[in-house]
């Protein structure tokens, strides 16, 4: 058994330009192989999509890096940015506070509606503490600064009935700004826990160890 080293978890959002679909839909493989490099640290992935359950809008990545500027280089050199499907990035530090992938989500892959829910602020850290329905929640976390000092807002997947309830999972006075997207899972073009088996786990942030499939 292998044992795997967890070091900073990054949130990763890229978001597409109008009218990128095409090209999106080109670079496919390319991106795919780009994501398959990090299938090992990877916790979530998946886009969001429009109204319609159908269209891209943007694609989420939460991934464990060494450090910032490996995270910059996630994010920066992957396919679809270089060439142009992107319009903007939102890239920050996040804590994992379910200590789970996505992978071992107990509502499985598919069934009932997914969303990404970003509450965007800053002062007074909001939401730290994980809700009590925690078997409806796929990833949750906090946005950070670079240091892991300051609190940015908190970055949520969630399996919910509709977007205000998934919006509810957090305090709406104590953000700027909520965005609620719809969401599901990416894959890619296999399940990075068959390929590795069961890796263990040294979680750095608590000092334990735990197995986890990935």
């Amino acid at each position: 058994m292998e044992v795997r080293l967890w070091g900073m978890e990054f949130f990763c959002y890229h978001r597409d330009r109008p009218s990128s679909v095409a090209l999106r839909d080109e670079l496919l493989d390319e991106h795919w192989s780009y994501m398959d490099r990090y299938s090992r640290e990877m916790i979530a992935r998946g886009p969001t999509l429009a109204d319609d359950g159908d269209t891209p809008t943007g694609s989420v990545h939460i991934v464990d890096l060494p450090d910032p500027a490996a995270a910059r280089a996630f994010a920066f050199d992957e396919p679809n940015y270089q060439a142009g499907v992107y319009r903007d990035v939102l890239l920050r530090r996040w804590r994992n506070m379910l200590g789970r992938t996505m992978w071992d989500f107990p509502g499985g892959r598919t069934g009932g509606n997914r969303y990404l829910v970003l509450g965007l602020g800053a002062g007074q850290a909001a939401d730290l503490a994980v809700p009590p329905d925690r078997d409806e929640l796929i990833a949750y976390g906090p946005l950070l600064s670079d240091d892991g000092a300051t609190w940015l807002g908190t970055a949520v997947l969630v399996r919910a009935s509709d977007p205000d309830k998934a919006r509810a999972v957090l305090t709406p006075d104590r953000y700027a700004d909520i965005e609620v997207h719809n969401w599901q899972f990416g894959d890619g073009r296999h399940d990075p826990r068959l390929a590795e088996g069961l890796i263990q786990r040294v979680d750095k942030h608590g000092g334990g160890r735990q197995a986890c499939s990935v």
